[in-house]
């Protein structure tokens, strides 16, 4: 298994651990310079849009630096000079006023760029995970929980983007701080530094609150991610729940929990807010210092009233940028794990790919042949081997054996979802690695055990593959399979609103409608992997008569664990551990009395008696 991999497919030990694993990443290194660099290049199609808020920025503080210092030229220059001059105090107006106008110009330039930039970037980034995640291999999908990536593809881009945006403003924010203690040290050099004495105190409270904080917000989101999987697992299986009865049970379980989450965040909370009436008091000392040291200076005529004034303003502003730069730099570690398992998931390797001059695959004759095909998902097991079979233009072939033996490997090789170890499968006489996906997936149509009904109109999940397919080749589709009954049944017919996965469907009737779907993708080859294992015996005795139509002309390579359902193959292949056993019609197999045999005597009584159990369930 491959790094990335390893970091993004493993199963988890626990929801729990996963959750502790990004936090503890998240108090990991503050800055990854191959992250920033990946991160750059979704950022440089916007590098002229940032440039013109970052001198937006730039402006911004630098009015801010300005103002205090108008004011005092205002007490000093023109109020309080030997010879005031209300000239020189209109002149200051004017100019204060201006610069007022043009600080909240360069704060709204500064944040609307900022802002506008983020969302493209966000926006363009999401496009290129989805992108690539509809490429990825299903050996990696397998291995991957939806919802990690969910998380990658929205929670770990949004804190991209937050970096992107503090990361801007952070320029402001040093520049002011910069600023401030220079015209501090300018103005009064020993005044500014018995004010800036207090600073190192603010350090030292942090050097002593950081590692607890850490320990408190750590434990705090442990306690979430409890909270969190203990009610999505109720969620999820709220039928056992109430069909055991462990109602009270699970709300107590729950309670411990949530009690527990509500202890921790009020423990984080509090050293939360530690951090703002520490600064709050700092700032107040500060003041103070100004107050009673520069207040002196003044009654001693060695101080300027105009430069305590500014000092004044000045003190008020310098805990803002401190404030705000720590908060980034948390915001910064984020980031930096944030990237690492954003480019996690665009670095999983796209296993199946067109070759260089891959062909169409057009005008293919629907045939489908295995040559030697040993193929696995992990090293040194194999499922398939040497596997040989081929499957004419227009013939209908079963693939049965026992759990395990390889027929739904042997189908989605058909769809090239795999690549085979060796030998190799070939649609059309040509070599499925030789033609383009796009080609074989217009020629092989699947429709599974479990069908997948996206959200959307009836109308819109038929035709799903064929987006421009008329109303009236789905309605005659849909007629085809016994679909059409049912849907007509429903507000609004083949305009009803589908719910989450067709919940509002029952699974036969979904069924039926991915039947349908497979009808209007009008493919050459239809792979039906055991499509009717969920459907009661008179839906699928509908399917059986329905299929006789649709299969006319096309290649079927069918699995189905009630064998009864496939006596009228043209051919039966009876697969045992990864190797064909028996070939042969349904009574040719049964004169052999093998495995097929064996299987059908077992499977034909289950069939037998569920049909009882419909026969009495309709009455």
């Amino acid at each position: 298994m491959t790094a990335v991999q390893d970091a993004v497919g493993r199963p988890p030990r626990a929801v729990v651990g996963s959750e502790i694993d990004v936090d503890e990443r998240i108090f990991g290194a503050a800055f990854d310079g191959q992250v920033v660099r990946r991160f750059a290049a979704f950022v440089r199609p916007y590098a002229k849009r940032l440039t013109l808020a970052m001198a937006a920025v730039l402006v911004f503080t630098l009015t801010q630096l300005a103002i205090p210092l108008i004011i005092r030229e205002a007490i000093d220059g023109a109020l309080l000079a030997d010879a005031p001059s209300r000239s020189l105090l209109a002149v200051l107006t004017l100019g204060f006023v201006a610069v007022v106008a043009v600080n909240f110009a360069a704060n709204y330039l500064q944040l609307t760029i900022v802002g506008r930039a983020a969302e493209h970037v966000l926006f363009d980034m999401r496009r290129a995970m989805y992108a690539h995640l509809q490429r990825v291999s299903l050996s990696f999908m397998d291995k991957t929980q939806v919802g990690r990536l969910m998380s990658r593809l929205q929670g770990d881009v949004n804190a991209l983007q937050e970096f992107l945006e503090t990361s801007v403003f952070a320029i402001g924010d040093l520049v002011l701080l910069v600023g401030i203690v220079t015209v501090l040290l300018v103005l009064d050099w020993k005044l500014g530094l018995l004010t800036l004495s207090v600073v190192p105190a603010l350090f030292a409270v942090r050097i002593v609150w950081l590692p607890r904080a850490r320990k408190a917000f750590l434990r705090a989101r442990e306690t979430s991610s409890l909270v969190n999987g203990a009610l999505a697992e109720s969620i999820n299986g709220v039928r056992t729940v109430q069909g055991m009865s462990r109602e009270g049970v699970n709300f107590q379980l729950f309670n411990d929990r949530a009690f527990e989450n509500l202890q921790s965040h009020l423990r984080a909370s509090r050293f939360a807010q530690i951090m703002v009436p520490t600064v709050d008091t700092l700032t107040g000392a500060a003041m103070g210092i100004v107050v009673i040291v520069g207040g002196n200076l003044v009654l001693n005529g060695s101080l300027d009233l105009g430069v305590m004034v500014a000092f004044m303003f000045y003190i008020q502003r310098f805990f803002d940028p401190i404030r705000s730069l720590t908060m980034q730099y948390s915001v910064m570690q984020r980031a930096m794990a944030s990237g690492q398992r954003v480019f996690e998931v665009l670095d999983v390797p796209v296993d199946i790919r067109d070759k260089p001059g891959a062909r169409a695959l057009t005008d293919a004759d629907g045939s489908v042949e295995f040559r030697d095909v040993t193929f696995g998902y992990a090293a040194g097991q194999p499922v398939l081997k040497n596997v040989s079979f081929r499957v004419e233009s227009g013939e209908t072939v079963a693939l049965v054996g026992p759990t395990g033996s390889g027929k739904t490997s042997t189908m989605s090789l058909v769809h090239r979802f795999y690549d085979v170890w060796s030998g190799s499968v070939r649609v059309g006489g040509e070599d499925v690695r030789d033609v383009s996906q796009d080609s074989l997936g217009r020629t092989v149509s699947m429709v599974l055990q479990e069908p997948f009904l996206f959200s959307g109109t009836v109308l819109e999940n038929i035709r799903y593959r064929e987006t421009d397919a008329s109303r009236e080749t789905v309605e005659q589709a849909a007629r085809t399979v016994g679909a059409h009954g049912f849907i007509m049944r429903l507000p609004k017919g083949y305009d009803a609103i589908l719910e989450q996965r067709a919940s509002n469907l029952s699974l036969g009737q979904r069924q039926l409608l991915s039947f349908a779907r497979a009808i209007v993708a009008d493919a050459k080859i239809l792979v039906l992997d055991e499509a009717t294992a969920s459907i009661d015996s008179y839906t699928e005795r509908q399917i059986q008569r329905a299929l006789k139509h649709l299969l006319k002309g096309r290649t079927a390579l069918v699995i189905a664990h009630r064998l009864a359902t496939i006596r009228g193959a043209d051919r039966i292949i009876v697969l045992r551990d990864g190797e064909v056993a028996e070939t042969g019609n349904h009574k040719s197999l049964l004169a052999e009395n093998g495995l097929y045999a064996r299987l059908y005597a077992m499977n034909y009584a289950s069939f037998d008696d569920m049909t009882k159990d419909d026969l009495n369930g309709s009455r």
